[in-house]
């Protein structure tokens, strides 16, 4: 099943699923993900938030100009193309945080499911960059 990307403004603007005290089934949640790509917030920490990321391929040049964004890679493999030509590799149970204003890319080798930390609500800038 094909997934179109989210807008900045979609991005930004989506709400937490489950409010806090909640258990929420990390596992459970990405397991009932059929699309190629799907990213929603799960939870909001104070002025961040937690977000779960599902996807195959590769996602769009952009940046978040107001927010550190920290990967945790739960399965898979995920890279992380910078816009001077560095290539970060997250296996399993690695993590990066990604400085504001940073022009990034994320491609998924195969099925790939990591967490995400960023401001909630963070703006979100995409950006061409020439290959």
């Amino acid at each position: 099943m094909k997934s179109r990307f989210p807008s900045a403004q979609e991005y930004s603007a989506e709400k937490a699923q489950y409010p806090a005290l909640a258990v929420v089934d990390i596992r459970a949640e990405q397991a009932a993900v059929a699309e190629s790509y799907r990213n929603l917030v799960l939870l909001d920490v104070n002025t961040d938030c937690m977000r779960l990321a599902v996807f195959e391929g590769e996602y769009r040049w952009h940046h978040h100009p107001d927010s550190d964004e920290l990967f945790l890679v739960v399965s898979g493999t995920l890279q992380i193309d910078i816009r001077d030509g560095e290539r970060i590799e997250l296996g399993e149970w690695q993590s990066v945080v990604i400085p504001a204003g940073t022009v990034h890319r994320t491609r998924a080798i195969g099925r790939t499911v990591n967490i995400t930390c960023e401001k909630a609500g963070a703006q979100t800038v995409f950006v061409d960059v020439a290959a």
